[in-house]
């Protein structure tokens, strides 16, 4: 496997390349992507073994949308069987990267314990909205910061890594290794990408709700709620499919493998 070294402009290029992959079949791709969703949400909700289990099959349903998004470029129309076909590449490799993801988010959530005694690591396992009084005191800005220094490199290890061992066959050691040095030679792109996403799916969403608020300033909690639920459906298959151009044009894999 080799990288290549991309210019800081190819990361919103993944977007731009993302959001033309979702125009080739928007309920298509919309429908994976929620389907992934309720698959996971459903997994979830069983206590602790569900939890275990949606977290070791992340990594091949994320392979699954990758390939539905890699069969739109192609101009094929991928169905439910692509999803889920992911989970039968390499499927060893990629339950055992799910099980390490886990292992390792868990340990960054008990380091984050030595800075506020365990309280970061509560809320977040208990999946409950934080308390208004919590977030003004700024007692979770230091374990927050360890969190998010910790996981950026964890982050950078799995972007690529099922990709690779679904795809190349690779041994879990070598996809996360090859998914790091990727992610570090082209930290300019992701920077940019980053930017973008923060861009497209944060800023650009806000205006718009913000004018439309200024027009209707009487039903902010009802048009929160109607106009939130459509740009998610719209943006979420587009930065989805924005990862898998992340991987074509970083490995310059070409469309027609």
């Amino acid at each position: 496997m080799r990288a290549q070294s991309l210019p800081a402009a190819a990361g919103w290029g993944w977007i731009v390349g993302g959001l033309a992959i979702f125009r080739r079949n928007p309920p298509i791709l919309a429908m994976l992507v929620v389907t992934y969703w309720f698959t996971v949400l459903i997994l979830s909700a069983v206590p602790i073994l569900g939890t275990v289990a949606a977290s070791l099959m992340i990594p091949g349903l994320s392979v699954g949308l990758m390939q539905a998004c890699r069969s739109l470029e192609r101009g094929q129309v991928p169905g439910i069987q692509t999803l889920f076909g992911g989970l039968r590449q390499n499927p060893r490799t990629l339950l055992a990267l799910g099980a390490l993801y886990l292992a390792c988010t868990l340990g960054i959530l008990m380091a984050s314990s030595l800075a506020d005694d365990g309280e970061l690591m509560r809320i977040m396992l208990s999946g409950k909205p934080v308390e208004r009084e919590v977030l003004e005191s700024g007692r979770l800005v230091l374990p927050a910061a360890l969190v998010m220094g910790l996981l950026t490199p964890l982050l950078m290890a799995y972007w690529f890594a099922p990709i690779l061992a679904a795809w190349h066959r690779l041994p879990m050691g070598k996809s996360l290794f090859f998914s790091l040095v990727a992610c570090w030679l082209n930290w300019r792109a992701f920077l940019a990408y980053g930017l973008g996403l923060a861009l497209v799916g944060v800023v650009g969403p806000g205006l718009v709700l913000g004018l439309v608020l200024l027009v209707f300033p009487g039903a902010a909690g009802f048009l929160a709620v109607v106009m939130t639920l459509p740009m998610v459906l719209l943006l979420a298959p587009i930065v989805f499919a924005s990862f898998y151009v992340s991987y074509r044009d970083v490995f310059g894999v070409s469309t027609s493998v």
